[in-house]
């Protein structure tokens, strides 16, 4: 076996969309995005000896003012069996990388269920540590997809059926985006969404490079929910291997109670199935499910639609510079507790309506877009 730099997108993608611990974020394409969050991507592997990828790890190199480099693998790395050897040569081969770059440590999220003893054992051996500081929200919302629709209907709740149905009998439809003026479109909304609840969203070149990335194979789909011929929500999706995600919503002021938001979600559902994946991850649920947590709103909008929770592995750290990560971490300590006494101010306030049709609160989509534009102080934007 071999560790080395992977250069070769077919073979990349083959592997990581057939594996176990398939995830977007570890797709070719999502290494292409990370100038819009100024950083570097490395497309770490190891060959067996027919040339075959047996391990893979898409490591995201970024900087931080003072504290300098460090690495971040999101939602990996991603090989089946944690512990074989491979996995040790694919992290050493990463060490020598940021030796050669001066970074500081690596942080990972494997793409694999909260609490699998085989990959907490290995991450143990290899002298990874737990860490409370995640860059993704760890608690996802899924949808399995494989029955057929009257049945997926069937598991819903009634009211989101009949909210689906509503949205038809109300005037609205739903047709494919395409091009560059219905991104246009999709991006309006998407500002006004942010403006109206106060959240970060990427420039819009970001977007057309997600669009221009994977529309090879008909892998993203943008779809415009529309009312006498204006368009008032819409909602981009993606799909790599078995699996599809909910990637970014938006919507109008206006024409809110005509429930765009549940016919896009079943029309993305529908996509999805049509191009035979198997599960819809409608992505961030609270990782506590209790009324009154953060995410709570979004949460109610999703689990309507029939799924399950999946909970992720906890982030886990490798300390390449031991007492620049003790800063790091006395750092991140600093910011949670300051994030505490501003959510504390902020819950003696009124609470604001959902933002989009019951989909997502202003405080949830500022956490949801924090994650993705991956904060500047990684781990900075872990839920308290």
């Amino acid at each position: 076996m071999e560790a080395r730099l992977i250069s070769d997108r077919q073979q990349w993608n083959d592997f990581v969309a057939a594996s176990v611990c398939c995830n977007i974020t570890q797709s070719y394409e999502w290494g292409q995005l990370a100038p819009h969050l100024g950083a570097e991507a490395l497309y770490t592997g190891v060959v067996d000896d027919r040339g075959q990828l047996c391990a893979a790890m898409l490591v995201l190199v970024s900087r931080l003012p003072v504290l300098g480099t460090y690495f971040y693998a999101p939602r990996g790395p991603v090989i089946d069996d944690p512990s074989s050897p491979a996995l040790g040569q694919l992290l050493d081969f990463v060490r020598q990388e940021a030796r050669r770059r001066g970074a500081f440590m690596l942080k990972v999220e494997p793409s694999v269920p909260d609490g699998d003893e085989s990959w907490l054992a290995a991450l143990r051996r290899h002298g990874f540590r737990r860490t409370p500081y995640a860059m993704h929200i760890r608690h996802e919302w899924v949808l399995d997809i494989r029955p057929d629709e009257q049945t997926l209907l069937a598991n819903m709740k009634e009211k989101w059926r009949y909210n689906i149905r509503l949205a038809a009998r109300k005037g609205v439809s739903v047709r494919r985006g395409e091009g560059p003026a219905d991104l246009d479109t999709f991006y309006r909304l998407y500002r006004i969404t942010s403006e109206r609840d106060h959240f970060f969203i990427h420039e819009k070149a970001h977007y057309e490079d997600v669009m221009r990335l994977y529309s090879e194979g008909d892998r993203a789909a943008l779809f415009l929910a529309e009312y006498e011929g204006q368009a008032i929500a819409g909602l981009l999706a993606l799909r790599f291997g078995r699996w599809s995600w909910y990637m970014y919503g938006a919507s109008s002021n206006e024409h809110r109670n005509r429930m765009p938001n549940h016919l896009l979600q079943w029309t993305a559902i529908r996509w999805a199935k049509e191009h035979g994946c198997w599960y819809y991850n409608f992505r961030g649920i609270p990782d506590v499910l209790e009324e009154g947590q953060e995410l709570w709103g979004v949460y109610i909008f999703k689990q309507g639609f029939g799924g399950y929770p999946l909970r992720f592995l906890e982030t886990h750290d490798l300390a390449y510079k031991p007492l620049v990560y003790q800063a790091y971490r006395r750092l991140l300590d600093l910011k949670r507790w300051r994030d505490q006494q501003q959510r504390s101010r902020l819950q003696r306030q009124p609470q604001a309506q959902p933002a989009i049709g019951g989909e997502r609160t202003a405080q949830a989509q500022r956490s949801a877009d924090a994650h993705q534009a991956e904060a500047a102080l990684p781990g900075a934007s872990q839920q308290g």
